[in-house]
């Protein structure tokens, strides 16, 4: 009996589920083209290729709709909608974080390029000479940049558009005024090396403030890591203290509830303690 009455509950809900795909199809879709556009955007800032990512994006998405049926057919269902709404904000959290931590890299980076670029030049190189011997001699990742620069220059492309290009892609206010007096000497000509000199001399001490800042909030920073992982160690605690009652937490709807919100809160709070102990000058 209770096979007979099993089956034909199991087909309603695998029919509902179908019919929900099916309806919000053009949901899916529109939420998939944004993904695609932002994913895209990341991995281009990283170098990487995007070829694929509509598949990519698929495939994650199956996956993770099968770990939250997984968990909700195990009678699970709050787990179900928190591990789903993880799945979900991990790659977006990992590529951003690639990419801020690729774009403060050619911060760092840039500064010394200057200096680079203003010795080239009152070496009596070109500009575009000077910008080969960047491409050639700093390290990566600002190396991959200026060689693209250099690459589209040399295929027949003006160097106004490739500095315009490259000013776009990397969103750095510091190579926005970098490429703005590149544009301004070649524009109206000028002692280019002198206002690199200052540029480089402006960058340097910003990234000497921020240096600054990113110690004396580092104790703070490790801190905020401890008191993040300290519930997942209260919590193992607990199970050699009352293992029946700390697995109500997994078993029971309202346990799960409640320690789902704590993740949430917990994983909130962490990430708001790194956004206030983030230096931004």
């Amino acid at each position: 009996m209770e096979t007979i009455d099993f089956l034909p509950t199991s087909v309603l809900i695998g029919a509902a589920v179908v019919w929900g795909a099916y309806a919000g199809r053009g949901y899916y879709a529109r939420a998939l083209d944004h993904l695609e556009r932002d994913f895209g955007d990341k991995l281009r800032t990283l170098r990487r290729p995007v070829a694929g990512l509509r598949r990519w994006l698929n495939g994650w998405s199956l996956g993770t709709a099968s770990v939250c049926a997984v968990l909700a057919a195990g009678g699970r269902p709050v787990f179900a909608v928190l591990a789903g709404m993880l799945l979900v904000a991990f790659p977006w959290y990992l590529l951003r974080r690639l990419a801020e931590a690729r774009k403060r890299k050619i911060e760092d980076q840039l500064a010394d390029a200057m200096v680079a670029l203003s010795g080239a030049i009152k070496a009596g190189l070109s500009l575009a000479q000077s910008l080969q011997i960047l491409a050639d001699q700093c390290p990566r990742p600002i190396s991959e940049e200026f060689r693209q620069i250099v690459g589209e220059y040399d295929l027949g492309k003006p160097l106004v558009q490739t500095l315009t290009e490259a000013k776009a892609r990397l969103r750095s206010e510091n190579f926005s005024l970098f490429a703005a007096a590149m544009l301004a000497s070649h524009d109206s000509g000028g002692r280019l090396n002198e206002t690199v000199d200052r540029i480089a001399h402006s960058v340097l001490e910003l990234q000497r403030l921020e240096r600054k800042l990113l110690s004396e909030t580092a104790q703070a920073r490790k801190s905020a890591v401890y008191m993040a992982l300290m519930p997942l160690f209260v919590l193992t605690a607990y199970y050699f203290i009352d293992p029946d009652n700390t697995l109500r937490l997994f078993d029971t709807l309202p346990g799960q509830l409640m320690l789902s919100i704590a993740v949430l809160l917990n994983l909130v709070s962490y990430l708001w303690a790194r956004a206030i102990l983030t230096p931004d000058i």
